[in-house]
């Protein structure tokens, strides 16, 4: 079974919604191939004796079950004897994030892993977006009171983004400048992104898959009535798009730029056909959207590249 073996680790298994997680798709589809999922927590990712283990278990998915996954059996597994680790648990990007991403730093040369670690800890997604600022909206990254005063002082309507969360979650439209509000915001999550507001996010956003340095695909996402967040978590709708001239262009030079980073998966969002920040290299999604949207089938297109 050695080198036959693919691992994820993921979120755990019953925060995932099986009908649109990417994780899934990505591992029955590479099930095709005989290869064996064993997937395991982030906790339970350990150094024993000078060993990388990790403590899980070996799973099959199949989507015609009502399940949709089954548990095989429990097992210690020493990493190594895996073809490929994913990486592919949610941010907030937090100490065990980063933990986890050192440990498997040690065993990258004998063993596939996606995204690589070390580019995970080099491309901290939000915050890489900042050198794409004349392809975005009007932007500061920012943990200083004055410093968002004065930016809503002159765009008069703003988004409020933490920098590690995923999501849309915590994400706030700043209509109305209030003090303690803003204050508290900047207490418990520190450096954040202020945007200016742009309204033609209710037409929806487009998220854009970058596999191996590739553009491969997009969706968009239209927000819930009444709701300016594009994240399918929050309600929003997904549809089929295409990409603008001006969206190719920033889309193939950023997925360039991610591919000299070593990042062979990532995904990218546009409102109004600007760069709103989201670079997710942690744990890209949509995949199986796409596919039932189109079927066109991207995972296939991921382990081909991944395998070559």
């Amino acid at each position: 079974m050695i080198n036959r073996i693919v691992a994820i680790q993921g979120n755990y298994l019953s925060k995932l919604n099986p009908l649109t997680d990417t994780s899934i798709f990505l591992a029955n589809e590479i099930q095709k191939k005989n290869y064996k999922i064993f997937y395991y927590y982030p906790k339970d990712l350990s150094i024993i004796n000078s060993k990388i283990i990790a403590e899980g278990f070996f799973i099959k998915f199949n989507y015609r079950q009502k399940k949709k996954f089954k548990i095989l059996h429990k097992q210690k597994l020493e990493l190594i004897k895996c073809k490929f680790i994913l990486i592919r648990q949610d941010p907030p990007f937090n100490q065990e994030y980063i933990s986890t991403t050192y440990i498997l730093d040690m065993i990258k040369k004998k063993v596939r892993v996606v995204n690589d670690p070390k580019s995970i800890r080099n491309v901290p997604e939000k915050l890489y977006s900042a050198k794409y600022q004349k392809f975005m909206p009007k932007t500061i990254f920012t943990q200083n009171l004055n410093e968002v005063k004065n930016f809503f002082k002159v765009n008069s309507k703003v988004i409020l983004k933490p920098i590690n969360s995923y999501g849309g979650n915590d994400i706030h439209l700043l209509n109305k400048f209030n003090l303690n509000f803003v204050k508290r915001y900047l207490k418990k999550h520190d450096h954040i992104i202020c945007q200016k507001f742009l309204p033609k996010i209710s037409k929806g956003d487009k998220r854009v898959f970058l596999i191996n340095g590739k553009v491969v695909g997009a969706i968009s996402r239209v927000p819930k009535k009444g709701s300016f967040l594009s994240n399918m978590s929050k309600g929003a709708i997904p549809t089929i798009t295409n990409l603008t001239g001006i969206e190719k262009k920033i889309s193939k030079l950023v997925a360039y730029d991610l591919k000299k980073e070593n990042i062979f998966f990532a995904g990218i969002d546009f409102i109004d056909q600007k760069l709103n920040g989201d670079i997710n290299v942690t744990s890209p999604t949509g995949l199986k959207t796409f596919y039932d949207l189109t079927k066109v089938n991207l995972a296939k297109t991921f382990w081909k590249e991944l395998k070559a």
